[in-house]
């Protein structure tokens, strides 16, 4: 007992010593931090008082690790735009500067994810990995900065393709009434993109999360997730948090640009976003204009599509296209944000109702739609196939108008009416079965030549299948050479329509036209 007593003693000397040393040591700084109060709270919004040094669109934390932006800088308060649930926030609630704005992780490894606007992971597969993160409102790059529009982005889906052609780099609208197929035309575009080595970016902005889950498992079962990233705001967020999805998923898609990528991005939609921002700004007493809509309604969409673009060759030359959706009502397209939209985009795909239950599908109505760029970076087989396409199938649809009065025809005219029901059945397309570029081609360029014109309306699927298993069977390398982009010369369209006539000639037996 006697030895452990000094034992204890010197322990205890040493133990003093060294935290004696470490207070030394310590060089205690004092920082200043502004703290706030909430004054009032409600759906999506709080006001705040007491952050005088707040800035535009910077991020406050509230208790919980709860996020919100600053919205309104006014001389007494600030409102605040919640991008969390609002619970746990109620007046008198502490409000933190962060001294960031809004921003969001970016890098390749986002691929494959599932990530809310702010970048908090939804897949259950723990934090982004990340380069860096970045703000989610960033300038446009320059006029100099950008190269013209030149290479196709394949969508499978012919009618757009031979007739409303996109490019990389383009902004092109999807419109048209809910449940017309607009989602399903961004996805089969995505789903075709896996061998391009175009990476995509969904964002689903508001959406209902049983749309989001459906969304996604359509990727995985077709492994386009691999290449894919799914930013969601779902209609049970906060507005704040719809309103900041598509600004973080392009965020996203331009750090994969400034690599040189070539990327995809589909906002769905931009309806409910202009909702969310009519929601925010009206609980936050911004002045309404048409349709109750806020004055710069027009800006916030223009602000986020002009980040699409095709960066020239000395900024590594990627692009990224948008396809933003929205939707219309009782085919209204000239509503307001309709008609912003369609002023700020590149050209629009419309889908028709009318279309879409008499079964045409997709129900593209091309007459309302056009492509202002794509045409220039169509691959030259298709004008090839496709060129006199358009102005045809329009006469056809003015024929087939006129004859419902009973009017009688004329031998030319009625072949030409039964010519354009077989266009017109070619172009139906089922969901998720996009196709090449070289079958498309082969496929218009048979029905164009007349090759279909005596085959019932009924075998149009099969005779289309023949045509492709006669592409792949003995015409393998002139469908790369359309692939590679090579223009179809006059003989190498005679020996594509020699080697698919008789492909379809089995076909045309039934002496029932009209089936």
């Amino acid at each position: 007992m006697r030895n452990e007593q000094p034992n204890l003693e010197r322990i205890a000397a040493d133990l003093n010593e060294a935290v004696d040393q470490a207070l030394g040591a310590t060089q205690p700084e004092l920082s200043s931090r502004e703290v706030g109060r909430v004054v009032e709270v409600g759906p999506s919004y709080a006001l705040v008082e007491g952050l005088p040094g707040v800035k535009a669109e910077e991020v406050v934390r509230f208790p919980g690790d709860k996020l919100g932006m600053a919205f309104n800088l006014d001389a007494d308060q600030i409102g605040v735009v919640l991008m969390d649930p609002t619970e746990e926030i109620h007046a008198g609630t502490e409000v933190r500067r962060t001294g960031r704005v809004m921003d969001v992780p970016v890098g390749p490894d986002v691929l494959g994810r599932i990530v809310d606007p702010a970048g908090r992971p939804l897949d259950g597969r723990g934090p982004v990995a990340s380069v860096e993160r970045r703000p989610i409102e960033r300038d446009a790059a320059g006029i100099l900065d950008r190269d013209p529009v030149e290479v196709p982005l394949q969508t499978g889906i012919k009618v757009i393709d031979a007739l409303i052609p996109v490019g990389r780099g383009q902004r092109e609208l999807i419109l048209g009434d809910r449940q017309t197929g607009k989602t399903a035309i961004a996805i089969d575009t995505i789903l075709n993109q896996k061998d391009f080595g175009v990476v995509c970016i969904y964002c689903a902005i508001g959406q209902r999360s049983s749309a989001v889950a459906k969304v996604v498992a359509t990727l995985r079962e077709n492994d386009a997730m691999d290449y894919t990233a799914v930013v969601v705001s779902t209609g049970e967020d906060t507005a704040g948090l719809r309103f900041a999805a598509p600004y973080a998923a392009v965020s996203m898609a331009e750090y994969l640009m400034e690599q040189g990528k070539d990327v995809l991005i589909i906002y769905d939609d931009l309806t409910r976003h202009a909702r969310a921002y009519r929601e925010l700004s009206l609980l936050l007493r911004r002045p309404p204009g048409r349709e109750a809509f806020p004055g710069d309604i027009f800006y916030i969409h223009s602000r986020l599509l002009e980040r699409a673009t095709h960066l020239n060759q000395s900024l590594g030359g990627g692009s990224i296209t948008a396809l933003p959706i929205v939707e219309t009502h009782a085919q209204n397209i000239s509503a307001y944000i309709p008609t912003n939209l369609i002023s700020i985009t590149d050209g629009q795909v419309y889908l028709s109702p009318t279309l879409f239950q008499q079964g045409q599908l997709p129900a593209v109505d091309v007459g309302k739609s056009v492509s202002r760029v794509g045409g220039k970076a169509q691959l030259p087989a298709f004008r090839a196939a496709a060129g006199d396409l358009r102005l045809s199938y329009s006469q056809f649809e003015e024929l087939e108008r006129f004859s419902r009065y009973g009017a009688r025809l004329e031998e030319a005219q009625r072949k030409n009416l039964e010519h354009g029901r077989r266009v017109r059945e070619v172009l139906k397309q089922g969901e998720h079965a996009p196709l090449t570029a070289s079958e498309q081609v082969a496929v218009l360029l048979a029905v164009s030549e007349g090759l279909f014109d005596d085959i019932p309306i009924a075998r149009a699927a099969e005779a289309q299948q023949a045509v492709g298993q006669c592409l792949h069977e003995k015409l393998s390398e002139l469908a790369g050479r359309i692939e590679s982009g090579e223009k179809l010369s006059d003989d190498d369209q005679q020996m594509l329509l020699e080697s698919l006539g008789p492909a379809v000639a089995p076909l045309s037996e039934s002496t029932d036209g009209n089936a």
